[in-house]
Parts: C-alpha cells; sequence; structure tokens
C-alpha cells in the first residue's frame, strides 16, 4: 500500500512543477510570496514616472499619469490644495517687494504743503479723483490758508470753490466743521494722534491714516476703494468692511511697510489693475496673482489700458515729487 500512496504524492509534486510552482516551495517561502504579493501596490498606484510606471494609453485631451500638473498661464497650479496662510503670507510680502520695484516714487496723491491741507484735501477727495481736489484746492488755499480763515469764511464763498468736487455742500460743511474744531480744540494745529483725528467731523479712520502716514510719518494702512479691491484680488483677505481689512492686512506685513504699501497698492490698482477692466496681460506681478485672467490678457491689448505715466499721460498731481517720471497734471480749466 506504500508504492501507491508514493507514486500519487510523486505524481501531485510533478503536476505542480509543469504548472510553474518553484520546486521546493514550502510553508516558509509560500507564506514569503503571499507577504511579498501584499506588499507590493496595485500597478494603476505606482507614483508617476516610478521605475515600474506604465504609460497609460494616450487619449486626445487627457493627460498621462507622468505628465506635469495642469498650470496657467502665469506658472501657477489649477487647483490642488489651498494655499496656507504661512504661503500666503510669503506671496503678499513677495508682491510687495516686486511693487516696491515697479512703483520706487509712489507717493500720495494730493497735493499738500502741511498737515492742515493734506487734511482739507483728503476729505475733499471723497467721491471724486485726486486730480479733481488737486485742480481745486489752489484757489481754496489761497482764500483761506489757516484754519482760522477756513472757520470764519462765508460758506456760499467755499461751496463756489469746490463745487468741482462735487457734493460741495456737505463738503463745505465737513471742512469748515473741520477748521471750527481745530481752531476751538486744537489750537489751530492738526493733531497728531489717530484718537484725535478721528473726533473731527467728516474724519474716518481711513482719512486719519492719511494724514498720520503722510504728514507726520506715523505708519498706517488706508483702505480705500482701490486697496480694497487689489487686496481681495490678492486673497489677502475676503473681508469688505474697510476696518477689518485694515486689521487683516496689517497682521500680514510689518508695521514700517504700512504707508509706503498702502501707496504701492493705490498705484497699481489705478494704473494697472483697474476695477473693470485690468490689464492682465501687462502686469509685472501677474505671477503671483491668483485673479489673472479677470482682465485683459493679451499684451498689446493690456498694454492700451494703462493709465498715467505707465500709459505715458500725465499723473493728478500738479505738483508732484521731483522724482515722479510722469507728466504733471494740468490746471483746472487748462485743456
Amino acid at each position: 500500500m506504500d508504492k501507491p500512496v508514493a507514486k500519487k504524492t510523486a505524481a501531485k509534486k510533478a503536476a505542480s512543477r509543469s504548472a510553474g510552482a518553484p520546486a521546493g516551495t514550502g510553508r516558509k517561502a509560500a507564506a514569503a510570496k503571499v507577504t511579498s504579493a501584499d506588499a507590493a501596490p496595485p500597478q494603476e498606484a505606482a507614483s508617476p514616472g516610478g521605475p515600474k510606471a506604465k504609460a497609460a494609453p494616450k487619449t486626445k485631451g487627457a493627460a498621462t499619469p507622468s505628465s506635469s500638473p495642469k498650470v496657467a498661464a502665469t506658472g501657477r497650479p489649477v487647483g490642488g490644495k489651498p494655499e496656507s496662510r504661512l504661503a500666503m503670507i510669503r506671496r503678499a510680502r513677495r508682491i510687495n517687494r516686486e511693487l516696491a520695484e515697479v512703483y520706487p516714487y509712489a507717493h500720495p496723491e494730493l497735493d499738500f504743503r502741511n498737515p492742515f491741507e493734506l487734511l482739507v484735501a483728503t476729505v475733499l477727495s471723497a467721491q471724486t479723483t485726486d486730480l479733481r481736489v488737486n485742480q481745486t484746492t489752489p484757489g481754496l488755499f489761497a482764500a483761506y490758508p489757516t484754519p482760522e480763515d477756513l472757520a470764519a469764511a462765508n460758506p456760499e464763498e467755499v461751496e463756489a470753490i469746490i463745487r468741482p468736487t462735487g457734493f460741495f455742500r456737505a463738503k463745505t460743511k465737513s471742512i469748515m466743521g473741520i477748521a471750527t474744531a481745530l481752531r476751538d480744540e486744537f489750537g489751530g494745529e492738526v493733531p497728531g494722534r489717530l484718537e484725535d483725528l478721528v473726533k473731527l467731523p467728516g474724519v474716518g479712520r481711513k482719512t486719519a491714516n492719511v494724514v498720520l502716514g503722510n504728514a507726520f510719518g506715523v505708519p498706517g494702512i488706508t483702505v480705500d476703494t482701490h486697496f480694497g479691491r487689489l487686496v481681495r484680488r490678492f486673497k489677502w483677505t475676503e473681508q469688505e468692511d474697510p476696518e477689518k481689512v485694515e486689521a487683516e492686512i496689517c497682521a500680514i506685513f510689518p508695521k514700517s511697510e504700512w504707508t509706503m504699501l498702502s501707496h504701492r497698492v493705490v498705484f497699481h490698482g489705478r494704473r494697472i489693475c483697474h476695477a473693470r477692466r485690468p490689464a492682465c496681460g501687462a502686469c509685472p506681478i501677474a505671477p503671483l496673482c491668483p485673479s489673472y485672467g479677470e482682465g485683459e490678457t493679451d499684451p498689446e491689448k493690456a498694454q492700451k489700458l494703462l493709465k498715467y505715466e505707465k500709459g505715458g499721460f500725465p499723473g493728478q498731481r500738479l505738483s508732484p515729487p521731483p522724482d515722479y517720471p510722469g507728466l504733471p497734471a494740468p490746471p483746472l480749466g487748462a485743456g
């Protein structure tokens, strides 16, 4: 009985070898084989471009596993993980450095000779252009050079002078109220503290920061319509309320940069990154902007959208700083 059993065992081994099983396969070898197979990742899960990766059949319009991620025209990846706060801060500070190179001459675009003139000009700039204010204030300050003079003025005469700036009745009330408060409460001098400035009629944080940053050298973020629009396009904030925007942007940049950052961003908004049709194709910081493509991307067409000195036109100041590369604005009524 032993011989037939032995023959059957030998036959099974032979059949196993003929089917491709290695000779001498025991429990340990079999276990090792199973473990090795479980540990190996499925072929379709292999890393793209790995040594054993196989190219997928090419289909028109479909990316292969080894192809690069989809990239926008600016070189930024499309999709993927959301930007971390640290990455956003680094990108924001790089944009500030780039804008500093593009606009080394950035400055307040209101003509002024002292804090009082800057304060009044800033109030008058609401709902109009700095150019229109600059064309109007020479006549105003020639007639009323000090807070005492303006406080004692005839309102109808002030209205007639500042009429070109729009909303002239409300603005007359504001600037004469400011002049009266300066005369009666501050000895005829513009205060250099935020908490004092915002107590003046018609003066909010934006106006106060303009005066502090440019007349007293106190750093501040000026959140006007241009600044708010751009920092949202840059994805530095999603806030709409100016005070919340100010708080979030202040947290991104060192205090020493606040005033000049404001000027650079506003300059960029007025010259290139316009509200309705930004000139994306002529924008020097396009590779850093997550909103690239909202405006004209063709370089030649975008070039025609540039304003002020970037487009070869006069600026907004009648008396610009010496390093300003553009042309001075014409006085009121000229051309």
